[in-house]
C-alpha cells in the first residue's frame, strides 16, 4: 500500500465537522500538486478533482464525504476515481489490477450501495454494511463506502449510520452521494465533507468529451444523451458492446411499425440480451476474486461476498438498462424535432433515415406519447419491475403511440 492509501486510513477529521468545499479553496491549488491518472478521468469538475489530488498528496482525506450534484454532473465517476486511489499501491494510476477491480466493482474493499426498495434504504442494509466496516480490508488497508442517492437515507436507516459516521473504525471511508444536500438529512451532513459539484453545460460537456478522447462531434452527442455524463460517456465510446446497445436500440424502434406483437416481444428480449453483454467481463472479474478469497474467508463471509456481488450485477443490469431506455429516448426526441419541423440539428444523425420515416408516420402527440412510455419505463425499473416485462411494455406503447397518435384516435 502507498503512503497515500495510508494516509487516507488515518486523516480523519473530527466527526460533526462538516465543511463544504468552496470554489476559491479548489482553485487555490489548482494543478499545484500532480493529479492521479484515476482522478484525471474525472471530466467537467476541475475543481473537485484539484481539491482531491491536493487532498491526496497532503494526507488529509476525511472520513466521510457527500458528493452533491445534478445528474450527470460526474459524482459517481468522482467516487470511483477516489476509491482508486485509495485502495491503489499507486496511488491511483487507473491501470493496475486493484484500479480495474475498482471499476468491475469487484474489489472486495470497494462497495457500492444503492437504496434497497423503491422508497429508500433498509435498516437491514446498513446493519450488514456496519457490521462489514468493522471487519479488517481484504486487500488494501482502507475500506470504501459508496452509497448512491443518499437523500433516501431515511430517519430509520439514517440513524443506524450515524453512530459509525461519529466514530468510523480504523481504515473506513465513506462517499455519500446525492442531488442536493437540503434533501439529505442534517445530522447527516453535519458528519461529512461536503463537496459540491458544478451543474455542466451541454456544450461544456461535450467539448470536455472531445478533448479527452478521439471522437466526432456526431459520436460526442450521442455518447452524452446515453450516458449522461461526460466521463461516463468516455466509458461508453470506448466500450463496443455498450455501443451496439444503442444501435439495436435505434433499430428496435426504427421496425416498430411493421412488427407485429410477437416481434415486439422478441425484441425486447433480445435487447435485453444485448445488455447483459458487458456483465461477462465483470462477473469474469468477481468470480476471479472469489476464487483467490476462498483460502482465507469463511464460508459466512464467501455468502456475503456472493451476495453483494448478486447485487453489483443487479445494479449493473438496471444501468445498462436506463442506457437503452435513454438511446430510445434521445431517438424519439429527434422524431419530435422533425415532427415540428424544427431548425435545430438532430443527436442521432447516423440514423436519419429512421428518424423521418418515424417522424413521417405520426404528428408531435404521438411523439410525445411515445416519449412518455420511456419515462413510464424508467419508473417501472425504480419500481423494482423486471426489466424484460419493462422492455416489452415500453415498445408496446412507443407503437401503439407512434402508429396511432393520440390527435387520430
Amino acid at each position: 500500500m502507498s503512503a497515500q492509501g495510508e494516509r487516507a486510513a488515518q486523516a480523519v477529521p473530527a466527526a460533526g465537522s462538516a465543511q463544504a468545499v468552496p470554489a476559491a479553496a479548489a482553485e487555490k491549488g489548482a494543478r499545484a500538486v500532480p493529479v492521479p491518472a484515476a482522478l484525471g478521468r474525472v471530466l467537467g469538475q476541475p475543481r473537485v478533482r484539484d481539491f482531491l489530488a491536493s487532498a491526496l498528496a497532503e494526507g488529509r482525506l476525511s472520513h466521510a464525504y457527500l458528493f452533491v450534484g445534478a445528474p450527470g454532473s460526474g459524482r459517481s465517476q468522482a467516487a470511483e476515481a477516489l476509491a482508486k486511489c485509495v485502495v491503489c499501491p499507486a496511488g491511483g494510476d487507473d491501470s493496475c489490477d486493484e484500479c480495474r477491480r475498482v471499476s468491475h466493482r469487484s474489489h472486495p474493499d470497494v462497495h457500492w450501495l444503492e437504496p434497497g426498495s423503491s422508497t429508500g434504504y433498509l435498516v437491514a442494509q446498513v446493519r450488514e454494511l456496519m457490521a462489514d466496516a468493522a471487519l479488517a480490508p481484504m486487500r488494501a488497508q482502507t475500506k470504501v463506502y459508496v452509497l448512491q442517492r443518499a437523500e433516501l437515507l431515511r430517519d430509520s436507516s439514517a440513524n443506524a449510520l450515524l453512530k459509525t459516521l461519529e466514530e468510523p473504525p480504523v481504515g473506513v471511508m465513506f462517499v455519500l452521494c446525492a442531488r442536493s444536500a437540503d434533501a439529505v438529512l442534517p445530522t447527516i451532513v453535519s458528519r461529512c465533507q461536503l463537496v459540491r459539484f458544478r451543474t455542466v453545460s451541454p456544450r461544456g460537456a461535450l467539448a470536455e468529451l472531445m478533448s479527452s478522447c478521439a471522437c466526432t462531434p456526431d459520436e460526442a452527442r450521442v455518447a452524452l444523451a446515453v450516458a449522461g455524463s461526460a466521463g461516463a460517456a468516455r466509458d461508453y465510446l470506448s466500450s463496443p458492446s455498450r455501443q451496439d446497445v444503442r444501435r439495436r436500440t435505434v433499430d428496435t424502434l426504427g421496425s416498430l411499425a411493421a412488427d407485429d406483437g410477437w416481434d415486439v416481444l422478441l425484441a425486447a428480449s433480445e435487447l435485453l440480451e444485448a445488455v447483459r453483454v458487458p456483465l461477462g467481463d465483470v462477473r469474469a472479474a468477481q468470480e476471479e476474486a472469489v476464487r483467490e478469497s476462498t483460502d482465507f474467508l469463511t464460508s459466512s463471509a464467501l455468502r456475503q461476498v456472493e451476495d453483494a456481488n448478486k447485487r453489483e450485477l443487479t445494479a449493473r443490469e438496471r444501468s445498462g438498462m436506463m442506457e437503452c431506455l435513454a438511446a430510445a429516448e434521445s431517438l424519439l426526441r429527434d422524431v419530435l424535432l422533425r415532427c415540428e419541423d424544427v431548425g435545430e440539428p438532430i443527436v442521432n444523425s447516423d440514423a436519419a433515415a429512421i428518424v423521418d420515416r418515424l417522424a413521417a408516420g405520426t404528428d408531435p402527440a404521438g411523439a410525445i406519447a411515445a416519449l412518455g412510455a420511456c419515462s413510464r419505463a424508467a419508473d417501472d425499473l425504480a419500481h423494482n419491475v423486471s426489466a424484460q416485462l419493462t422492455l416489452e411494455v415500453m415498445l408496446l406503447r412507443i407503437k401503439e403511440a407512434l402508429t396511432c397518435p393520440p390527435s387520430f384516435r
